[in-house]
């Protein structure tokens, strides 16, 4: 079975890492942030398991996974703090957050 070679894996990382970028800078949605944001996590996942496979180590399967779970904890403070600002708001933008002033 023939192998994928590390660039193709390395391309792909950095045009989801650009994908995800671009829609964290164009965006005003904050959910739409946040998956863009997620997007950018797994683009540096791919890049640190296609290294690990490259170099035949696990260092960059252990990054990967404390990464993953780095994502999940901001993932969810950022939704309640998310759903916070629409059950204030029915429209919620990036600027409505100075609404959680007390």
């Amino acid at each position: 079975m023939p192998q994928v070679p590390l660039n193709l894996y390395l391309e792909l990382s950095a045009a989801l890492f650009i994908t995800g970028a671009v829609g964290f800078l164009l965006r005003r949605n904050p959910l739409t942030m946040l998956m863009a944001i997620e997007l950018m996590w797994n683009a540096g996942n791919l890049a640190f398991i296609a290294f690990a496979r490259d170099f035949v180590d696990m260092t960059g399967q252990v990054f990967a996974f404390l990464v993953i779970t780095v994502a999940a904890a901001e993932a969810a403070i950022s939704l309640a703090i998310v759903v916070m600002v629409f059950r204030r708001r029915d429209n919620a933008d990036v600027d409505d957050i100075s609404v959680m002033r007390g």
